[in-house]
């Protein structure tokens, strides 16, 4: 199976994370190549046969917040009409699509990117505390992805108050000493025939080695690429 992971951004070691993501895909049978040029890597969409389109990425357009200052000329994106298209139509067209931690926050002034991953940042809105234990738990959701996986402990991020369709099945939630209440951390649903999976969790290399996460980063991408 071919799977294009698409990388790059602020704030998070991308090259190290995209290739603990990738060694362990690799052990689930995947042959990955890792993009950090966006619009290069769904180009390629069009003319090589990929299996998966992963997105371990944090671009998106960097407007009115002043912290962000610093990094607008190297960082700050916004997908092309021609990369939207070439997204859309793979995963529409039956591909499938692995969003991965940051992923709900690229993007940002494309809003059919909700209808595809399932669910985004609201900026203004959405935050998360900082990084810590979490607490990670199967929803009543019964799918195969979960299927006996006991609750965990990981040291990680959780995203909350994401603005989420109400297409999406939440497989996982989770919280935090300060949140009142579990959010979810793994959600799947289908945009025309593709299907399509989000992890919210994966800050670091860490986590994406965690036991239980990693078996569960195996088991969502081979669910997605059917």
């Amino acid at each position: 199976m071919r799977n294009l992971i698409l990388s790059g951004g602020i704030r998070h070691d991308f090259d190290d994370n995209a290739s603990a993501l990738k060694a362990q895909l690799t052990s689930a049978g995947f042959q990955s190549e890792i993009e950090t040029n966006i619009e290069a890597g769904l180009s390629r969409l069009n003319t090589s046969k990929y299996n998966l389109l992963t997105v371990i990425a944090l671009r998106w357009r960097m407007k009115d917040n002043p912290k962000y200052k610093p990094y607008r000329n190297e960082w700050a994106f916004s997908l092309s009409p021609e990369g939207r298209e070439n997204l859309r139509r793979f995963v529409h067209g039956g591909g499938g699509l692995f969003g991965f931690h940051t992923a709900c926050i690229c993007f940002d002034d494309w809003p059919e990117w909700k209808a595809i991953l399932g669910g985004v940042w609201s900026w203004g809105h959405s935050s998360h505390p900082p990084l810590g234990p979490v607490s990670v738990t199967p929803t009543a959701e019964k799918h195969p992805l979960t299927e006996d996986l006991e609750p965990f402990e990981i040291i990680d991020e959780v995203f909350s108050d994401l603005s989420i369709s109400n297409s999406v099945r939440p497989l996982l939630v989770a919280r935090t000493d300060g949140l009142i209440e579990s959010k979810p951390v793994l959600w799947i649903h289908e945009y025309g025939s593709g299907r399509v999976v989000f992890n919210a969790l994966g800050h670091n290399r860490s986590s994406i080695e965690h036991n239980s996460h990693s078996r569960i980063i195996r088991d969502a991408a081979t669910w997605a690429a059917r």
